[in-house]
């Protein structure tokens, strides 16, 4: 358990899996969370679930205007942001010599620009404030995958702005790290061919997929005050998947 009573946290991608874990963990442990979801009827229901001070927004993350607007907003009702989770995601796979221009821009525009969007508005938030964490969900596949050639782009671009953000920042007191969870429990993952489903499992030597609140967990310590000496960092969250 970490102390955020106070804290004003905004989770992205919030409405399931990963982002749900993500919300109710800040939340378990006294932060008000904002949960932000494109689809705003599955963010509502995840923010029900995070107690009484916790509420859903309609975010598209690849929109610049809703991004600044959604901060200048949070700001006027609570006065600051203190943690900001990037974890809105998209993904179009297809192989390289049959992926669409459309297919190649869509999971651009969500999973690398959103971060850059919203950390790009909260900075100048946290810069004031000389206090904040921004913690950005890259993926084991930022090292490379079949058939992911634009989400993997996406996630090592997030991987070079985290870090660059990183140094950037590190003199106003705002840490930033980039999380790459493995194989995780999500409604993707749950609709794998049990084929598939078991060669995954396989890979992971403590021999069980993750659930979205171990990510949770991981994401509550870093965006605590006991982890104000870790920016910069690559974390590998996979139950030894990345080994």
């Amino acid at each position: 358990m970490f102390d955020h009573e106070g804290r004003i946290a905004l989770v992205t991608g919030a409405g399931q899996g990963i982002g749900a874990g993500i919300a109710k963990c800040l939340s378990r442990d006294g932060a008000t969370v904002v949960c932000a979801d494109i689809a705003v009827d599955r963010a509502t229901a995840v923010a029900a679930t995070c107690g009484v001070s916790a509420r859903a927004v309609a975010l598209d993350v690849s929109d610049r205007a809703a991004c600044d607007n959604l901060v200048d907003d949070l700001v006027a009702e609570n006065g600051r942001i203190d943690v900001l989770v990037n974890n809105a995601g998209i993904n179009r796979d297809a192989m390289l010599h049959k992926m669409t221009d459309e297919e190649w821009a869509a999971v651009l525009a969500v999973d690398l620009s959103g971060p850059f969007f919203l950390s790009r508005a909260v900075a100048r938030v946290m810069r004031t404030q000389n206090s904040g964490r921004i913690i950005n969900i890259a993926s084991a596949s930022w090292m490379g995958n079949i058939g992911q050639s634009n989400y993997a782009a996406a996630k090592a671009g997030v991987v070079g702005l985290s870090r660059t953000m990183s140094k950037e920042l590190a003199r106003y007191n705002i840490t930033v790290n980039a999380l790459c969870p493995g194989f995780i429990e999500t409604s993707m993952t749950k609709s794998l061919p049990e084929n598939i489903f078991a060669a995954q499992l396989d890979k992971i030597p403590l021999g069980r997929i993750g659930k979205p609140e171990d990510v949770g967990d991981l994401v509550s310590f870093l965006a605590s005050e006991r982890a104000g000496y870790i920016t910069g960092e690559i974390i590998n969250i996979g139950g030894g998947y990345q080994i």
